[in-house]
């Protein structure tokens, strides 16, 4: 039994830190990269795929690590835990992202085609979008900092 545990402990770490490295790596540097070595419109095409993967894989990530706290503390128990809440918002964080505002962004995008977006009439309404994706990413990061020193260094996830 305690080697079960202690799988699932080690298992739980890795998708820990998969999911915030992937938040990390690819915001925070794959990203960036792109904008300063490809044509702008290419980069924000392979930029958006980039974050659309990257929020599918956090849903399912995130939803393995809400799961792997409710059978191990109960709902009851993970409703009192800083964890289950920090991963929570993440994944709200990520569908509202997903679901919500990229399909908007890619929809700005196409109608202002043939011009880039950033070039058109459009260019206000989405730099004022692509600000609020820019921040509930830095948000989702934080959290995503948050609880990664909260289970490695806080309290032992039970």
């Amino acid at each position: 039994m305690r080697a079960i545990t202690s799988l699932a402990n080690a298992l739980f770490h890795l998708v820990l830190t998969a999911w915030a490295g992937m938040l990390w790596s690819i915001g925070y540097l794959v990203v960036p990269v792109l904008f300063y070595t490809q044509e702008r419109m290419r980069a924000g095409e392979i930029a958006g795929h980039l974050f659309t993967v990257s929020g599918w894989t956090g849903l399912a990530l995130g939803g393995y690590l809400l799961a792997a706290l409710l059978s191990r503390q109960g709902l009851a128990g993970s409703l009192r835990t800083l964890a289950f809440w920090l991963t929570a918002l993440m994944l709200i964080l990520t569908a509202v992202s997903l679901f919500g505002i990229q399909p908007f962004m890619q929809h700005l995008k196409e109608s202002a085609l043939p011009l880039d977006v950033t070039r058109s009439a459009l260019r206000e309404r989405f730099a004022a979008w692509h600000g609020v994706a820019s921040s509930l990413y830095l948000l989702q990061s934080l959290l995503a900092l948050a609880l990664t020193l909260r289970v490695n260094f806080g309290k032992p996830v039970q």
